[in-house]
């Protein structure tokens, strides 16, 4: 049984660098372990590897790892970096799907699929916030947090 507190959030600042997307992913591995939710691995797993990779792919700047709990049983992962453009692909609409031969798009699709909720955030602000946007997903038990 856990010995901490139910709500807890991690933050891990990543550099704009290939190798980053993968530790931040041993990083998730470790945390989720920590906290008595292994479980979720598998799935919160993809759902970080996707958004990183997103960000790592379509940003030149550093991005970020947040990763907390969202309720008993559930956690969200979000990343956040500096371009402030929602991709297509996880707009209210979703974007056009890729083709079944597409060497690549099908990322966000598939963060939204396996997600049992997801969402996006541009922040205008450039003060504490340094702008940019925030690209969330959530799994595990329990209602969709909003």
């Amino acid at each position: 049984m856990a010995t901490v507190s139910p709500h807890w959030n991690y933050t891990l600042h990543l550099p704009h660098d290939p190798r980053a997307p993968g530790i931040a992913r041993g990083a998730l591995r470790l945390i989720l372990a920590a906290h008595e939710m292994s479980e979720l691995t598998p799935t919160a797993e993809l759902l970080a590897a996707e958004l990183l990779t997103n960000s790592h792919r379509h940003t030149k700047g550093p991005y970020v790892l947040r990763v907390r709990s969202a309720e008993p049983g559930r956690v969200r992962v979000a990343v956040w970096d500096t371009d402030p453009r929602v991709p297509p692909g996880f707009s209210d609409r979703g974007g056009p799907t890729p083709s079944l031969d597409a060497e690549d798009g099908r990322g966000l699709h598939l963060v939204r699929a396996c997600a049992n909720a997801w969402g996006a955030s541009v922040l205008r602000d450039l003060g504490a916030s340094k702008g940019g946007k925030l690209l969330w997903a959530e799994c595990g038990g329990g209602a969709a947090t909003w």
